[in-house]
This record gives structure tokens, sequence and C-alpha cells, in this order.
């Protein structure tokens, strides 16, 4: 949502997308989503993909010394801004905007301060579909991972979690979104337990 509401002001030309992927793993990191699935939904936006490879168990200072890095190649080309989509917590807000300081960037954040519920109501009614892939055990049943972002999904949400996750609740990978080309067909597979968080692993459509 936060990339649709960019790709809506004629002031802003986004250039990339920019995630971190787990190396060894080859899956987005605390998604777990497949690197596959990952290129697929850059595809469907049209928009190039760099990815910024960590280590298992990457320490604060190794991520940020790899994203310093990526963060400078796109300096180099003219890139002045960096979006997110985080939307209430303050402290991450100012990590970022820190970190960015560095590399002479500044953070912008589409969606900040939307009421989340709002959003949810948003994302559902503007043809936005999404799967939770990652749930932390310690703020939500395990039974929401695999589960589509649907109204009953958010209806079952207990009221201490917040509808987007936003305190870290669960993950998400969006197959389906008014600015991608066509939908990525994915099905779900197994779920696993590693420290309390909880994957749902997509599988592609065609894979057996």
């Amino acid at each position: 949502m936060a990339l649709a509401s960019l790709q809506q002001d004629p002031a802003v030309r986004v250039v990339s997308l920019l995630t971190t992927v787990t190396a060894g793993y080859e899956r987005i990191s605390m998604h777990g989503v497949r690197r596959e699935l990952l290129v697929q939904q850059a595809a469907a936006l049209g928009l190039p993909l760099h990815e910024v490879r960590i280590p298992p168990q990457c320490v604060n200072a190794d991520y940020e010394s790899r994203m310093e890095e990526a963060l400078r190649a796109h300096y180099a080309n003219g890139v002045r801004r960096v979006a997110f989509g985080d939307i209430f917590l303050e402290d991450l807000r100012a990590y970022r905007e820190k970190n960015l300081a560095r590399a002479g960037m500044q953070a912008i954040f589409p969606i900040w301060k939307r009421d989340t519920r709002e959003l949810t109501l948003h994302f559902m009614h503007s043809g936005f579909r999404a799967i939770a892939v990652c749930i932390d055990g310690r703020k939500l049943d395990p039974s929401f991972a695999g589960r589509e972002l649907d109204a009953s999904f958010f209806r079952d949400l207990p009221a201490h979690a917040d509808p987007c996750g936003e305190n870290g609740e669960l993950h998400t990978f969006v197959f389906q979104a008014p600015n991608f080309r066509a939908p990525i067909p994915v099905r779900t597979g197994e779920v696993l337990n590693r420290e309390g968080f909880h994957f749902c692993d997509l599988l592609p459509e065609d894979a057996r």
C-alpha cells in the first residue's frame, strides 16, 4: 500500500525495490518467503529488484553495513529518498532516519499515522490480497499462519493484535494488488515453528 501510494504521486518516480535475502536459505529475511516468489512479485510490479544478501542470524552491525553499501550505490545513481511502509513505531522510524542520514539520504513514510483498521478496509476494498506467512507465536495464535487476509481473518484477530501487524504480530506476502500486472499464483505448504515464529511455506502454483 505504501508503494501504491507513492506511485499515485506525480512528483515521485520509483526506481527500485530493495529487500534483504538470507544467504543460504534463499528466502526473504523475517518473512521466510522463497526468493523465486520475490522475483515474481517484482516482475508483477514492473520494477527492478535490489537484493541485499545477509547471513543467517545476522547481527545489526552486518545488516547496517550491507544496507549502507546498497544505499550508497543508489545514491551514486541520483536517488536521495527511500520509502518505508512503517505506520506508527516512532523508534523504528528514528532508526531508519538515522541510518539513511549517514548515506546522505532521506526516509519517507507514505502511510505514516494512518489508522490501521482503516488501512485494512482500504486493503480489502482496493483489490489487495495477501497471505500471512510468518506469525510471532508470542503475540498471535499460530493458526493464523497460512491464512489469507480477508474479512474473516481480521474479524478473528484478538483485540490486542494490530490488524496490520505493526507490532510484529505477523508478516505477509501480497500475491495480488491493483499495481500488479497480474496476480502471482501460489499455494500454501507446511507450517514450521522456528524459535517461536511460525512460518507457512508458500509455493509457486506450478511447484510439485
